[in-house]
C-alpha cells in the first residue's frame, strides 16, 4: 500500500506533467465559479449602495403617492383620484404625530440657463417646501435650503444640484446668481452636496428645487400628482405615524370604511426589506446561471479525467504490479480531480471578487466580499470533483495489471 504522502506527490506530479490538460480543466471550473461570485458580489455592492442611500433618507420617512412606486400600477390604480396640493395641505394641518410633512411636485425635461450657459433639456424640476431636504436626505453644501418665508411668499429662489452648477457656472460662484427656467428668473440661494439623496444609478444632482407655491403656478403643475413625505419623530413611531397618515388621508378623501386605500403609502424600512428580497432574488438568479456553468465544467472534468486514465493505463499497470492497491489508484485520481477543481475555484473566486467590486469603485462605496458564497463555491467545486471524478477514478482502479502493462 502506498503512503498518503506519496499518493499526493504522484497526483501533483501527474498534473504538472499534463500542463495543458490541467489548465483547460482549471479554466472550465474557473468560469463557473467566476459567474457565481461576480454576480453575487455585484448584487451585494448594489444592495449596499441602495441601502446606504435609504439610510441617508432616514429610516423615519414615509412616502404617500397616488400610484405605487415599486411596481407597475394596475388599470384600477391608474383611475385613482389625484393627490392635490390642497389634500397635502389638509394633511399637514391635521397631522399630530409627524415631526414634518412635506408635499412636493416634479416635472422633468427642463432646460436651465444661467451664467451665459445652458443645460441639456433633462433637468428635474421639483417644487417643495422647507421640510423636503430633511425628509429626503438632501444636504446643502453652499448657501441654504428653502425656508418658511420662501414658501409662504412664493419667492423666486432656487436650490440647484452640483451637475447644474457645473454646467452653468463651471467653478464660478453660483450663489446669488440668476438662472432662467422657461424664461422665468430665479435666484440661486443654495447648492446641493454631491452625495445628496438618490440611489447612485442616475444623476440625482441634475435637479433644481423651487418653492412649491411658486413652481405650481409658474409652470402649470396644478394637474400633477403631489407626493407627500412624512417624517416620524423617531424610528419606533414609524408604524404609528404611518397609521395616522392613512387614517387622515382616508378621511380627507372621503373613503368609506369598507373601501381600499386609493393611494400608496411606503415607509423607508419597508423599502429596505423589499430591496433585500429583490437583491436575494438577483443573487440566486446569478448563482443559478453559475451553477449551470459549473455543471458543464464538471462534465469537462470527467471527460478529461477519462482521457487521462486512457493515456496512463500503462503507468497504472506498473504501479499495481509494484504493489499499489485499487484504493491507492482511486485516491490518486480523485485527488487530481479535487486539486484541479479547487485551483479553478480559487481563481474563479479571486476574479469574481475583482470584477464584481468594479461597481464599488464606480459608486465609490465599500467593496463586498460574500464570504458565504465563497465557502459555498469551494464546497461546490469539491462536490463537482468528487461527483464527476469518481467514475474515471473507479475505472482506473479496476484496471488489471497484466492487461494494463500490455497497453500501448
Amino acid at each position: 500500500m502506498t503512503a498518503p504522502r506519496d499518493i499526493v506527490r504522484m497526483s501533483l506530479g501527474a498534473l504538472r506533467g499534463n500542463g495543458l490538460r490541467s489548465v483547460l480543466t482549471v479554466l472550465g471550473i474557473t468560469v463557473g465559479v467566476f459567474s457565481v461570485i461576480a454576480s453575487v458580489t455585484a448584487v451585494a455592492v448594489l444592495e449596499g449602495v441602495l441601502l446606504d442611500n435609504l439610510v441617508s433618507m432616514g429610516s423615519q420617512t414615509i412616502t404617500v403617492s397616488r400610484l405605487p412606486s415599486n411596481r407597475q400600477p394596475t388599470e384600477e390604480e391608474f383611475r385613482r383620484p389625484q393627490i392635490s396640493i390642497e389634500v397635502a395641505e389638509r394633511l399637514v394641518g391635521r397631522s399630530a404625530l409627524a415631526s414634518s410633512v412635506s408635499p412636493s411636485v416634479q416635472t422633468g425635461g427642463r432646460q436651465i440657463r444661467g451664467g451665459g450657459e445652458e443645460t441639456d433639456p433633462n433637468v428635474l424640476l421639483i417644487g417643495a417646501d422647507e421640510s423636503y431636504a430633511a425628509n429626503n436626505g438632501l444636504e446643502v453644501t453652499q448657501g441654504r435650503f428653502l425656508n418658511t418665508d420662501d414658501v409662504q411668499a412664493s419667492r423666486s429662489v432656487a436650490i440647484i444640484g452640483t451637475s447644474v452648477e457645473d454646467e452653468l457656472f463651471a467653478g464660478r460662484e453660483a450663489l446669488g446668481k440668476e438662472v432662467r427656467i422657461d424664461g422665468r428668473r430665479f435666484t440661486v440661494v443654495g447648492v446641493l452636496g454631491e452625495e445628496s439623496g438618490g440611489f447612485g444609478m442616475f444623476d440625482v444632482n441634475n435637479q433644481v428645487i423651487l418653492p412649491i407655491t411658486r413652481a405650481i403656478p409658474a409652470f402649470g403643475l396644478g394637474n400633477r400628482d403631489v407626493q407627500i413625505d412624512i417624517r416620524a419623530p423617531k424610528p419606533e413611531l414609524v408604524a404609528a405615524t404611518r397609521d395616522e397618515a392613512i387614517g387622515l388621508l382616508r378621511a380627507i378623501r372621503g373613503l368609506p370604511p369598507e373601501a381600499d386605500n386609493d393611494f400608496d403609502v411606503v415607509a423607508s424600512d419597508g423599502l429596505a426589506e423589499g430591496l433585500k428580497g429583490f437583491s436575494r432574488a438577483l443573487a440566486l438568479g446569478g448563482a443559478g446561471v453559475g451553477l449551470i456553468a459549473l455543471l458543464a465544467a464538471g462534465v469537462g472534468v470527467m471527460n478529461i479525467m477519462l482521457v487521462s486514465v486512457a493515456e496512463r493505463t500503462r503507468e497504472i499497470g506498473v504501479r499495481k504490479s509494484l504493489g499499489a492497491t485499487r484504493k491507492d489508484v482511486l485516491v490518486q485520481f480523485l485527488l487530481e480531480a479535487v486539486a484541479l477543481c479547487q485551483l479553478g475555484g480559487l481563481v474563479g473566486i479571486g476574479l469574481g471578487l475583482v470584477v464584481g467590486n468594479v461597481l464599488a469603485a464606480v459608486f465609490k462605496s465599500a467593496p463586498a466580499f460574500p464570504i458565504g458564497w465563497a465557502v459555498a463555491a469551494i464546497a461546490g467545486v469539491t462536490v463537482v470533483a468528487l461527483t464527476f471524478g469518481v467514475y474515471p477514478a473507479v475505472k482506473a482502479s479496476r484496471l488489471r495489471p497484466v492487461e494494463a502493462l500490455r497497453f500501448e
